[in-house]
């Protein structure tokens, strides 16, 4: 059996933020399926806007032109089986850390002619958000979802997995037992290697 190769990006601006905690039980269910973790903290990183130079297109395949700690995150993301954003609202959407980070894949695009692909095609994705409001709407976090929904629609990757929800001040999250399980039990299910058919 090969171990899923799951990479973790978030997209707090806080290391111990309810998005980060999600994220960590999470990591947890996961880890219990044996699966192998990566996991990126975008604010303590350097990683520059995309400046829509476009050489990762016209010169399809290059990667990205920009030299920066993007760098390290590429070859996790084209490797892996199962990628998870987590992110706290901030604005009415994403956090610019969460923002930055999708705006840069899009020099994982290869060209043919007038046909692309993506390195995210194929691949398994996770979702997961909090906010300080009462629910989805009212905190922006449904305009963070259809952004996801339409981005890796686009791409070929599928959502496999949401886990939102609200907690007011940093970790309060963890008090939400529910909520903790599900992410805990989301990671352990996209983990686990699909029982093959008797035929």
């Amino acid at each position: 059996m090969v171990n899923k190769r799951i990479v973790v990006i978030l997209g707090s601006p806080r290391k111990n933020g309810n998005s980060t905690a999600l994220a960590q039980s999470f990591i947890e269910g996961a880890e219990k399926k044996g699966a192998e973790i990566e996991t990126f903290f975008l604010q303590g990183m350097n990683i520059k806007p995309c400046s829509g130079c476009d050489k990762c297109i016209t010169n399809s395949g290059s990667g990205c032109v920009i030299k920066d700690d993007m760098q390290k995150i590429y070859p996790s993301l084209i490797s892996a089986d199962v990628i998870v954003i987590a992110s706290g609202i901030y604005w009415f959407t994403f956090t610019a850390q969460t923002k930055i980070f999708i705006d840069r894949c899009y020099a994982l695009t290869k060209v043919e002619g007038w046909s692309y692909t993506h390195a995210f095609k194929g691949k398994k994705i996770v979702i997961i958000l909090t906010y300080g409001d009462t629910d989805p709407y009212t905190s922006g976090a449904v305009n963070a979802l259809h952004t996801y929904e339409n981005c890796f629609n686009y791409v070929g990757a599928k959502i496999v997995g949401k886990v939102y929800g609200s907690a007011l001040g940093a970790g309060k999250i963890k008090e939400n037992k529910q909520l903790m399980k599900k992410a805990y039990n989301l990671g352990k299910e996209v983990s686990s290697t699909p029982k093959k058919q008797k035929g």
